[in-house]
């Protein structure tokens, strides 16, 4: 059975945010991913992750003002400098947590930017990244998202990434290959599936069900058949990840939202 992680950004909304490590805990979860730490100290946040016997398997690195609309920096020429700030801020969160991935949001395509030039400034950043995350053995991971829930995003195919990662050609650069992205984008998911897990290139899997970002038991997928062909392929070439979690429970921030809607968890078991 593949291993799942909670994403604290998104399920257990009805509690403040560090009393939902004790809540994913409760569930049976064994490790947790979320967008951002930086609100909170990571010594907090580690704490959180002691107290429940929980491990920190991802996280997003500094996006730029995610509240002005900024969905990463990594493919914008003159944001270099920022960008490897914040990177260098999310290592050191990394240190602290034990956590092994980070994922960089590759950012919004400027109106009438040169498709090359943000190409070339996306290549540099992420082969930068790897570089100082090796020193550590974190590993560095790039997502395709779709153009319907973040329109103008600079990366939208699993090809598009994986020609990027071989590009650059850094052992700790790798995908996190989002199944709900992927199926809005391309569909033709367990033929993808077999055909990047044995890469070594996918880093991490998230899912949620298609189309409304609910619980993978709701909506157009059949998550219980995607879950043997990861067990399937995984078993063959030794993938050892975790599965993020990263959906908005249809209930919604309300008590035991999350909880009542592990249905398709407990039936993995």
């Amino acid at each position: 059975m593949p291993r799942f992680a909670a994403n604290l950004s998104m399920l257990y909304n009805e509690h403040a945010f560090l009393d939902r490590f004790a809540a994913a805990a409760k569930d049976g979860f064994q490790a947790v991913e979320y967008l951002f730490p930086y609100a909170f100290d990571a010594h907090d946040l580690k704490q959180r992750l002691s107290d429940n016997g929980l491990q920190q398997v991802l996280f997003n690195a500094p996006p730029g003002d995610w509240d002005a609309g900024e969905r990463g920096l990594a493919c914008l020429p003159g944001r270099e400098n920022e960008f490897q700030t914040g990177f260098l801020k999310a290592l050191t969160y990394a240190d602290v947590l034990n956590c092994p991935r980070i994922h960089v949001m590759a950012g919004l395509k400027p109106n009438g930017a040169d498709a090359a030039a943000l190409e070339k400034t996306y290549i540099q950043n992420i082969a930068w990244a790897a570089a100082e995350a090796k020193k550590s053995s974190r590993d560095v991971l790039i997502e395709p998202i779709n153009t319907r829930d973040i329109p103008g995003f600079f990366l939208n195919y699993q090809a598009q990434a994986h020609e990027i990662v071989q590009h650059i050609g850094a052992s700790n650069v790798k995908v996190q290959m989002d199944l709900y992205h992927c199926q809005i984008m391309e569909g033709d998911l367990a033929s993808k599936i077999r055909q990047y897990l044995p890469t070594g290139r996918v880093g991490h899997f998230q899912i949620a069900g298609v189309p409304m970002r609910h619980e993978p038991d709701l909506g157009e997928l059949n998550h219980p058949y995607l879950f043997e062909v990861i067990d399937e392929v995984s078993a063959a070439c030794g993938w050892e990840g975790w599965i993020g979690c990263e959906y908005r429970p249809a209930r919604g921030a309300v008590a035991n939202g999350t909880h009542d809607g592990l249905g398709w968890l407990h039936s993995q078991n």
